[in-house]
């Protein structure tokens, strides 16, 4: 008899465990920091070391805005700025300069559960560009803002404007007088700090109420004229999210994700074709964009806090991270 309640007792204890992790909130957050042409024999230890080291201190970070029973919109934002305020990537300080030798930035933030959206493009003064994206999907009537008038609003808002010699770094200077130079190679080699990829930071999260963000900043592509846009901002193409499917965030060569909308292509194909996330991105990303020539790569998460991270370039800085137990940075395909 004791033997038989000892085994019941048992049951029942592993029972409710089980129950007690079924019904456990399921969260989840990714983040990337650009994609494209990274040769490996060009990555020294050191230099993966402080790119790892970046992408594990912004998921870290965003992850814990999840943990702690926060918004999906407010992890992207955080993991976002801190990608901003690393020099290592091109977003924020350290972006790289345009051919007037000035940096212009843009980025998006977009809420899944309400549609929402925000973007700012061409600004030079804003130090975190994704909060002012989010001020413009928060307190305005707008959806996308820029230059002048993007920085105006900030002022409005109580946002302080730096210097855009904040944003400058060395390597990005000579990195733009290689370019100038017409050494192509070099201007997408970051010296001393080994291979540049196409430099765009970005995350997507899930969080315990089902709801998801996407959010992406970038400094664009070196050497570009001035007042040039690309996909980031773009709602749809560099940027999207959507409780009914997905939050996507791209990094890659915005021309090509802009003609092709990828961010509501991967939304479009879920919804109306019923595909799974990991279908969807795989038809976009490793499919169309390649056909097309276009190099680049997404993170998305899906409303069950699914994630896929794919890439059709070399390598893909990124990172990703879920309540049950994931938790992993990574560089080129592993």
């Amino acid at each position: 008899m004791k033997t038989t309640a000892a085994l019941l007792a048992g049951l029942i204890f592993l029972f409710a465990s089980a129950s007690a992790l079924g019904d456990k909130p399921m969260y989840a957050i990714a983040i990337h920091g650009g994609a494209g042409t990274m040769p490996r024999n060009e990555m020294t230890a050191e230099v993966e070391a402080r790119y790892r080291a970046g992408l594990q201190q912004a998921l870290d970070a965003g992850y814990g805005v999840l943990e702690a029973g926060g918004s999906s919109l407010d992890a992207v934002t955080t993991a976002v700025r801190m990608l901003e305020d690393n020099p290592m990537f091109n977003a924020g300080k350290g972006a790289v300069f345009n051919r007037e030798a000035q940096v212009e930035l843009d980025a998006a933030v977009m809420d899944g559960a309400t549609l929402k959206a925000g973007s700012v493009a061409s600004i030079k003064h804003v130090r975190n560009p994704i909060d002012l994206a989010r001020l413009v999907m928060e307190q305005s009537s707008h959806v996308m803002l820029v230059g002048a008038g993007a920085e105006e609003f900030a002022l409005d808002r109580g946002m302080a404007l730096v210097p855009n010699t904040y944003f400058h770094t060395e390597r990005r200077r000579e990195q733009l007088e290689r370019a100038r130079r017409g050494d192509r190679m070099a201007a997408i080699t970051l010296n001393p700090f080994g291979p540049d990829p196409f430099g765009t930071v970005g995350a997507v999260a899930r969080d315990g109420k089902g709801n998801i963000a996407a959010a992406t900043s970038t400094g664009g592509m070196t050497g570009k004229r001035a007042g040039r846009v690309g996909d980031s901002p773009i709602i749809g193409a560099g940027t999207y999210a959507n409780n009914a499917t997905a939050a996507v965030s791209a990094t890659g060569h915005g021309e090509f994700f802009m003609r092709w909308v990828v961010a509501h292509d991967i939304h479009s194909l879920m919804e109306y074709k019923g595909m799974s996330l990991q279908q969807a991105v795989e038809e976009v990303v490793q499919k169309k964009l390649r056909a097309a020539q276009g190099e680049g790569g997404v993170i998305a998460v899906d409303a069950k806090g699914n994630l896929v991270l794919s890439f059709n370039s070399e390598g893909m800085f990124r990172g990703a991270r879920d309540s049950q137990g994931r938790n992993e940075v990574a560089i080129y395909p592993e």
